[in-house]
């Protein structure tokens, strides 16, 4: 009998270089289920090769990347994971004077310069069409969280929880940054900083082969549009790098959210993890316990950013008037612009009119523990009534 197509389907993982997989593999105690054992393997492999391009990406570039300036600090979408995020980053990078890293880049961030134009060309067969857990489009050239690049660069990340779902979180501050030593913070930052920096000499050079000189041949820079949800309980770090940086944060009905989210980490799970996952249980809990992470950290920092630099839209509001909800967070940030901006808007709403979300219902069972355990964020956003 052959194998699944799911089991088939490419592992995040084999975006990552040999060492950070093994790093991975070794903090989990090698605990890969036999039947997943040809893929650790098959990761391995194409990790050596990552890890040589790598070093021949950086040879060839890295002086250039890392004398890269970041003049237009970023625009961050923050919002938990399910409440819309992806597509208010679809909407923003509609406007010409904005960029954006790219499934390529989040997914290949080892060697995104050297490679990106072949793949891209000949092997877009490898990306599904759509994502499962909400019908959106994909593919290599569509935005991305750059969450999942810096878990390639071996980076710590909440996303690594889902490797391995059956071993306790590897990094259980990562996700706020609260439980890295100062060492770990500190190489966090830089790898951050670096990866942006990469994306920024990409976007001012289209063709970096050979790479210019001086300067020659590279356009003006524009602003990164960046979406994860893990940055909405980074904020102070992100204010501390960025100080200019600008925040559009989007929330949705906490009662949708919760099953939304917890069909994402299962999904995930099954279709990236390198286990059986068994204990629904923990995937709950840890929606639970990260949802109140992401809002506390994001409360305890906004009264620390500047006036003109935040701004908030809930989920259904956009939904049902992105033009108004778009034009109101185009002025709180103070980014200008709107009027040339809305005609692509317009069209882009014309193009995926009648597009339709996977829906999950709730019991009352969970509806019952969702308020109890997150009610004071259900009424500060008015989805109590």
């Amino acid at each position: 009998m052959g194998k699944s197509k799911d089991e088939w389907t490419p592992r995040l993982w084999e975006g990552m270089d040999f060492l950070a997989w093994v790093r991975l593999l070794a903090r989990n105690r090698f605990k890969v289920h036999p039947k997943y054992a040809y893929i650790a393997a098959i990761i391995s492999g194409v990790g050596f090769t990552h890890m040589v391009l790598r070093w021949m990406q950086h040879a060839r570039y890295g002086k250039q990347i890392a004398a890269t300036p970041i003049p237009l600090h970023p625009i961050f979408v923050l919002g938990h994971w399910r409440t819309g995020t992806t597509l208010l980053h679809e909407l923003l990078i509609l406007d010409d004077r904005f960029t954006y890293p790219d499934t390529y880049a989040c997914l290949e961030p080892n060697h995104t310069l050297l490679t990106e134009r072949f793949v891209k060309r000949w092997m877009q067969w490898v990306v599904p069409k759509n994502r499962p857990m909400d019908n959106m489009a994909v593919g290599f050239d569509r935005p991305q969280e750059d969450e999942f690049a810096l878990c390639m660069l071996g980076l710590p990340s909440t996303y690594t929880d889902f490797a391995f779902p059956n071993n306790p979180p590897l990094d259980p501050g990562a996700l706020d940054l609260s439980g890295l030593s100062p060492g770990e913070l500190a190489k966090w930052k830089r790898g951050f900083l670096s990866f942006l920096q990469m994306l920024t000499f990409k976007d001012k050079n289209p063709s970096p082969q050979p790479p210019p000189r001086n300067g020659e041949g590279e356009r003006a820079a524009r602003r990164l549009v960046l979406k994860s949800p893990p940055h909405t309980a980074r904020v102070p770090v992100l204010l501390e790098m960025f100080p200019d940086a600008r925040f559009i944060h989007i929330v949705r009905d906490p009662y949708v959210v919760f099953n939304s989210t917890v069909n994402l980490w299962k999904s995930l799970g099954r279709k990236h993890g390198l286990q059986v996952p068994r204990d629904d249980a923990a995937i709950r809990e840890k929606v639970f316990r990260e949802f109140r992470v992401i809002y506390e950290r994001l409360e305890e920092a906004r009264p620390h950013i500047p006036a003109g630099r935040f701004h908030e839209l809930k989920y259904e509001d956009l939904v049902r008037d992105p033009a108004a909800e778009l034009r109101k967070a185009f002025t709180a940030v103070e980014l200008g612009g709107f009027d040339e901006y809305l005609p692509k808007l317009k069209g882009y709403l014309e193009r995926t009119a009648g597009y339709e979300t996977n829906k999950f219902a709730i019991s009352d069972a969970d509806r019952a523990e969702v308020a109890a355990r997150w009610g004071d964020v259900i009424a500060r956003h008015g989805y109590n009534r």
